[in-house]
C-alpha cells in the first residue's frame, strides 16, 4: 500500500462526502453546499492526477493502482453524475443529464469488464489510455461546471446553463469516443471470450 495507493484509497473515501453536501438537506445556503461539494470534488480529482505523477515518477506502479485507480474514478463520477440527477436545483439539467450518465455508466462497465476479460485470459493489465484520461478530465470538467455555473450572476449562466450544456456535451463525446478505442485496441481478447 504504497503513496499512490493510498491517494486512491482516499479518493474512494471521499465519495460519501462529496455526497452528504449534494443529497442531505443541511443546515446551510444552497450556495455552500455547492461550494463545499466542488471543492470536496475537485480535491478527489486533483488526487487522481497526483497519485499518477507520484507512482510514474518514482517507480511505483503496481497492479492494485493499475485496477484500482480507473476503479475510483468511476467511483467518484458515478456518484457525482448520481448526485446531480437527484439534486433538485439542477433539474433543469436532467433531460440531458439522465442520457448523460447512462452513456458514461455503460461505457465504464463495458470498459471495466474488458479490463476484467484481458486480466483473465492473457493476464494483461490494462493501465487508463491516453484518451481514458482525456475523458476523465471532461467528466470532472463538466461536473464542477454543473456545480458552479448557477454561481455565476448572469442568466446566461445562472438561467440558460450554457456552460453546462456545452461541457456535457463534450463530456458524451470523449466517453463514447474513448471507449470506442479501447474496445478496438483490445477486442482480441474477445474473439475468444
Amino acid at each position: 500500500m504504497n503513496l499512490p495507493n493510498k491517494l486512491t484509497m482516499l479518493r474512494i473515501v471521499m465519495i460519501p462526502i462529496f455526497m452528504v453536501f449534494l443529497c442531505v438537506p443541511l443546515p446551510i445556503p444552497e450556495w455552500a453546499c455547492r461550494l463545499i461539494a466542488a471543492a470536496i470534488f475537485g480535491l478527489a480529482s486533483f488526487t487522481d492526477m497526483l497519485d499518477g505523477k507520484i507512482a510514474r515518477k518514482y517507480n511505483l506502479i503496481t497492479n492494485f493502482g493499475k485496477l484500482m485507480d480507473p476503479l475510483a474514478d468511476k467511483m467518484m463520477v458515478f456518484g457525482a453524475m448520481l448526485g446531480i440527477l437527484v439534486y433538485p436545483p439542477c433539474a433543469d439539467l436532467r433531460p440531458i443529464f439522465v442520457w448523460a450518465a447512462v452513456i458514461v455508466i455503460a461505457r465504464e462497465m463495458a470498459v471495466t469488464s474488458l479490463r476484467l476479460i484481458a486480466a483473465s485470459q492473457g493476464g494483461e493489465v490494462i493501465a487508463a489510455a491516453w484518451l481514458g484520461k482525456v475523458k476523465t478530465c471532461t467528466q470532472v470538467a463538466c461536473i464542477v461546471v454543473v456545480l458552479l455555473e448557477p454561481l455565476i450572476p448572469l442568466a446566461l449562466f445562472c438561467d440558460w446553463h450554457i456552460l453546462s450544456w456545452i461541457t456535457t456535451a463534450a463530456m458524451i463525446v470523449m466517453t463514447l469516443w474513448s471507449g470506442i478505442d479501447y474496445f478496438r485496441g483490445y477486442a482480441k481478447y474477445l474473439k475468444d471470450f
